[in-house]
């Protein structure tokens, strides 16, 4: 969706209105149910009649009712049936109404743990109510707390269910892999849980398809018409099951991906330290591999596996938002009619600082922090994974120009620490120190503040901007806080945060102030 015109909240209410197609195949299914009902009465007054019993008469009723519908009628017959069943199992139903998702929380408040999220048209059975007004509810096999202002029930609850309840996989296996193609020789592109429901999209040779790219094995399903459920949080030991076969990178700043496995292929990628990785195949000391959106060849040496693999991950995972849209508002504050700050790129990943119902309060650099829609990024405990990069290999270095010497020599710096006024390039930095200290080993003088940096050299308009002109980005009030370096192929490097350290991002992952070529050339 394009974010420029959001989506105000779904809170649909009491004037909803439905479809009257459904309603009729609804009477349509009473008035069988009706007449079946009539024919057992008949049978218990009237014992006599043949059958010889009042269940052999009340059968016969049935049979004869049944013959006399269609196809078509049978088939909306059964649809109904199933559709009353899994709405009667809910008992006391109550159906979730946000766009995005509903926090379910430990405790019924705000500042309690969140447990478990419920989708929009997600259903959940209402146990009781707190003093405070939360719902107790149970969803997915999860007990816990939600908002009532987000939640529909009774009669409007069972209605609105109808609209709702689609042909969905169930998942019956601890850990299900998805993969990209029907087949257990696909790559897996993730794994799903027991008991997480997802729409059917397609069912090909026993395959089932549940997203645009992801099928799992119908052997691991069990698919019927059923309504969505709470999924549990995505607790920080989770993050193992992103991954078919786990490898985390084990260096101090960053490992090159190679195109080819040799140790002159082409650098495709990089890794940066504790990131995660699948290890699809082994090819004598090298290791091929897929991260992020990069597959490629590292050395296997530098990667951990096995159970050391899982410890790392468990250790090193931290709670993101991964962005799930093209174009992302940033906002102020967490309402609508909120400034938008900044807009943010489709698969950029920003650390999480709180999450409450509708919106994601995340950093984005070192001193600022920004409300997004809970809608539109995947909040999970994950870990770093790669990024492209092609530089000019450092052995060639001598005869590159003195824009890709530039970059070559800042990307060294990637993994490492981010401090606030620090200056060095290996123990710590912050975003102007990073930019300041890396030109000084060509010959170029900056002062140590980002606005005073934005100052210096000439101005340069996005569309042609070179590797080595530096980038900068305001707060919300305006004022230049925060500077990168462009790299080329529309990325940047900079000392982002204490939480991500020096590291690769879109060049837009935030809106712009300002470029500026301080190299004079």
């Amino acid at each position: 969706m394009d974010q420029n015109n959001e989506m105000k909240p779904a809170f649909r209410r009491r004037n909803q209105k439905y479809d009257t197609g459904r309603i009729k195949i609804a009477a349509a299914a009473v008035a069988a149910v009706m007449l079946l009902g009539g024919a057992a009465i008949f049978a218990r007054k009237n014992p006599g009649t043949p059958g010889g019993t009042a269940a052999g008469t009340a059968q016969t009723a049935e049979t004869t009712a049944a013959e006399t519908l269609s196809p078509a009628e049978l088939e909306a017959k059964q649809k109904e049936e199933e559709i009353e069943k899994e709405i009667a199992s809910f008992g006391d139903i109550g159906i979730v109404r946000v766009d995005g998702y509903l926090n379910m929380h430990s405790e019924g408040s705000q500042e309690s743990d969140i447990i478990g999220k419920l989708y929009g048209g997600s259903a959940c059975e209402i146990l009781d109510t707190t003093e405070e007004g939360w719902l107790h509810v149970t969803s997915g096999g999860i007990e816990g707390y939600v908002h009532p202002d987000y939640v529909i029930t009774g009669e409007e609850a069972r209605m609105a269910a109808r609209d709702e309840i689609m042909v969905r996989a169930i998942v019956n296996a601890d850990k299900l892999f998805v993969r990209a193609e029907p087949s257990t020789e696909a790559q897996a592109m993730g794994s799903v849980l027991k008991n997480e429901r997802y729409v059917v999209r397609e069912e090909k040779d026993g395959w089932v398809r549940i997203s645009e790219e992801g099928w799992v094995s119908g052997e691991y399903v069990t698919i019927r018409r059923a309504l969505n459920v709470a999924r549990k949080l995505d607790l920080r030991s989770m993050v193992l099951n992103m991954y078919g076969n786990l490898g985390v990178s084990e260096v101090q700043n960053y490992l090159n991906i190679r195109k080819e496995p040799k140790e002159d292929g082409e650098i495709i990628g990089k890794l940066t330290s504790k990131a995660g990785c699948d290890i699809l195949a082994t090819e004598g000391e090298w290791y091929k591999i897929h991260s992020g959106d990069v597959t490629g060849y590292v050395k296997s040496e530098f990667i951990a596996t096995g159970e050391k693999a899982k410890e790392e991950a468990v250790t090193n995972a931290s709670l993101m938002a991964i962005v799930t849209t093209d174009i992302l508002n940033a906002r102020s504050e967490p309402q609508e009619s909120a400034k938008i700050w900044t807009q943010l790129q489709n698969n950029e990943r920003f650390p999480v600082l709180a999450q409450m119902d509708g919106w994601v309060r995340i950093e984005l650099d070192e001193e600022d922090e920004v409300y997004v829609k809970s809608e539109y990024v995947d909040v999970r405990y994950a870990l770093n994974e790669a990024v492209h990069f092609s530089p000019a290999e450092e052995a060639a270095m001598a005869s590159a120009s003195r824009r890709q010497q530039i970059v070559n020599f800042a990307t060294q710096f990637l993994g490492n620490p981010y401090v606030w006024g620090g200056t060095s390039l290996t123990k710590g930095c912050d975003c102007s120190g990073f930019t300041m200290k890396v030109m000084e080993q060509f010959g170029v003088s900056l002062p140590h503040y980002s606005g005073s940096q934005a100052k210096c050299g000439t101005k340069v308009d996005s569309s042609s901007m070179r590797p080595g002109d530096l980038i900068f980005y305001g707060n919300k009030s305006g004022t230049i806080n925060h500077v990168s370096m462009y790299i080329g192929n529309g990325q940047i490097v900079h000392a982002a945060s204490r939480r991500s350290g020096i590291k690769i991002s879109t060049w837009n992952y935030r809106s712009p102030k300002a470029i500026r070529n301080v190299l004079g050339d």
